[in-house]
């Protein structure tokens, strides 16, 4: 009696999941083109395939982006709303919010050990990268030595989507036990537009007021959101 025939591995292939070779094949992608290779959803779909292994998940990564927008809204967007997003679990969140903190943390390493000011678009781009895409304002204070060097990055004050409630005194008490000599004050508009308001620079002209007479400097006050920056400075408003 003849032996039944083994699968060859030609039938072994044919049989695989479709979504294997498509997993390869964008692997290949991107480590040939880099990450402008690959539109957004692609990239997404690298960060995926680690939380969902067995499964196709091209159609998962275009919903996120149809939901948020953009891959950096996707990985800057909050857990919960992540979640309302269906086939979205606590493993994918996972690894989405590790892809925010390795950007978070890779942006603010590339001013640690520089003097600020001299490292100047470096600095946008970390407080664009940790902000900018919140859904709530925040208040951040970068804390400067008398070279410019970087003391201490601390968010003050987290609040709603349109108002942050903002201490003068409470701001220069901390820069004072840091012995900082100097502050850049940055918060986000969750609006996506970094205008600034009235209130703005009426809070900052009270902080520079407090300030001063300390021996502690405004550097300046950024604003970042979704559709840039803006430099109070730069718009010489103080």
């Amino acid at each position: 009696m003849k032996d039944a025939e083994e699968p060859s591995p030609e039938g072994f292939a044919d049989s695989a999941p479709h979504y294997l070779g498509h997993r390869e094949r964008l692997r290949a992608r991107f480590l040939e083109g880099g990450p402008n290779a690959l539109p957004d959803y692609e990239l997404l779909e690298l960060v995926l395939f680690r939380a969902i292994p067995r499964r196709d998940v091209k159609g998962l990564a275009k919903d996120l982006i149809k939901r948020f927008g953009s891959f950096a809204e996707v990985v800057a967007a909050p857990p919960a709303l992540l979640m309302e997003v269906p086939g979205i679990k606590d493993a994918v969140v996972t690894e989405i919010k590790l892809v925010e903190a390795a950007a978070q943390r890779f942006a603010k390493g590339q001013i640690a050990q520089k003097p600020v000011l001299g490292s100047w678009t470096k600095v946008l781009d970390y407080c664009r990268t940790a902000m900018a895409f919140a859904d709530r304002e925040q208040f951040r204070i970068l804390f400067l030595d008398n070279r410019n060097g970087l003391i201490a990055d601390e968010v003050q004050q987290t609040g709603t989507v349109d108002h942050t409630p903002v201490y003068p005194r409470e701001v220069v008490r901390r820069a004072l036990e840091l012995s900082a000599t100097a502050i850049i004050l940055v918060h986000n508009h969750p609006s996506g537009d970094p205008e600034p308001s009235r209130a703005d620079i009426a809070m900052t002209q009270t902080i520079i007021e407090v300030a001063k007479p300390l021996g502690i400097e405004v550097h300046d006050h950024v604003i970042v959101g979704r559709k840039g920056h803006a430099s109070l400075k730069g718009l010489g408003l103080i």
